[in-house]
């Protein structure tokens, strides 16, 4: 888990595993291939069509049909060489709402068995409190033996933490809107109420710290891009339920992402450091500025935006995008990216529809150009070891959350809203 971190999901790939010896390896050779420039014009159409085949295919890997079953977040390149074939649950969070924003009774059939997965691995937790863990592997999650079904849960990594829990809940609430069906909402209720038990704390500017360990370690940091999910979560709750309780933890998330605003710099601290209190400005990481936006939709905080795109644009061989943080402009990471094109077209000002476009048709470029892509998924970074600035990395592999971003900013869906 990252120290005073900005996500905590899906970006410690080396840390799990033993694979932390692969990227001091990998350092001195790392890809070092680049996009070239992109044609103009957002990538709609078949490019989208084949992003939403690629996410079928990779929930088909290794089951098809309604059997329950998690999906490997990434393939090909130097991750898929290594053997890594997690389940990160913020992709597959992310998976249900792309597979929701393509309209179809198929895509409604996947997102529904990615929920029913999800609630199975909740309910099958070994702690029984309504948390889910950060990855699990993505064999079937059921069999049939004898006439008796067998459940098969296995977790790759044990962490609760706030963020990937926020995005489930998130998922699991968008199903429940889509569906009716109460299960979802009673799983995204758990989580939060997880949430609200364990981490909420008064330090500070108050929030909610980052979940805990892999060891059952309490995490005493506070991140602002898991209270940003956490505002998103919380109001969906709110809007579903009537209760009003979890507006007031609504409250909670939003008084301490505001409190994190540099009116300076107009843009996002990233969270605090273990006092819970004391600003972290170790790293400036695109995310908590874009999907502030998405989820606050406030026009005081709207130059957060303009902070990434002045201050983390990639160019390389013509090409225009952003990268992850501002310590690491070597690459493009297109998740972000995606999140950025998101924002700008939901904030509609001067000139933020055109660049918004560019940008997707930069990352629709990298799908049928990119290193090690297979001309359907979104590459997660345009080289290998492309840093998040914390001692972790991206690399040139075929990525579902990557993916299904693109999925939703071309769709123009905002997953932090019903």
């Amino acid at each position: 888990m990252r120290t005073g971190s900005s996500r905590g999901r899906g970006t410690a790939l080396l840390r799990r595993r033993g694979l932390r010896t692969v990227a001091v390896f990998l350092a001195g050779a790392a890809t070092t291939a680049v996009i070239s420039a992109a044609p103009a014009g957002a990538g709609g159409g078949p490019s989208v069509q084949q992003a939403d085949q690629f996410l079928a295919s990779q929930m088909d890997l290794y089951a098809t049909g309604t059997t329950l079953r998690l999906v490997q977040s990434f393939s090909g390149g130097t991750l898929g060489a290594q053997g890594f074939t997690d389940s990160e649950t913020y992709d597959d969070a992310l998976m249900i709402d792309a597979f929701l924003a393509e309209g179809t009774s198929d895509g409604l059939t996947r997102a529904e068995l990615l929920g029913q997965a999800l609630l199975l691995v909740q309910s099958r937790d070994r702690s029984r409190d309504g948390r889910v863990r950060a990855a699990y592997s993505p064999l079937p999650l059921t069999s049939l033996r004898r006439g008796r079904v067998l459940v098969h849960v296995r977790v790759r990594d044990r962490s609760s933490d706030v963020g990937n829990m926020a995005w489930v809940g998130m998922a699991l609430a968008h199903l429940y809107s889509a569906t009716g069906n109460t299960a979802y909402l009673a799983g995204a209720e758990s989580i939060a109420n997880w949430v609200v038990n364990h981490c909420y704390d008064p330090r500070g500017a108050g929030g909610f710290t980052g979940g805990y360990t892999g060891s059952n370690r309490k995490i005493t940091w506070k991140s602002t891009e898991h209270n940003i999910d956490l505002v998103g979560l919380f109001q969906m709750l709110a809007s579903e339920t009537g209760n009003s309780a979890w507006s007031t933890d609504a409250a909670r998330a939003k008084g301490f992402v505001t409190a994190m605003w540099n009116p300076t710099s107009g843009s996002f601290a990233v969270g605090t450091l273990d006092d819970g209190a004391t600003v972290n400005t170790s790293e400036q990481p695109e995310d908590v500025n874009s999907w502030s936006y998405l989820a606050l939709r406030d026009p005081a905080f709207a130059s957060s935006l303009d902070w990434d795109v002045h201050n983390l644009s990639v160019a390389a061989r013509g090409l225009s995008s952003i990268s992850f943080c501002l310590g690491d402009k070597s690459g493009v990471w297109f998740e972000g990216t995606s999140h950025l094109a998101d924002a700008l077209a939901l904030r509609a000002g001067s000139g933020d529809a055109a660049l918004s476009s560019q940008y997707l048709a930069d990352v629709a470029h990298a799908q049928s150009a990119g290193p090690n892509t297979d001309g359907r998924g979104i590459i997660a970074a345009s080289k290998d070891m492309l840093s998040d600035c914390d001692g972790d990395y991206y690399f040139a592999s075929v990525h579902t959350g990557a993916t299904a971003w693109y999925v939703l900013a071309a769709s123009g869906v905002n997953p932090f809203s019903l």
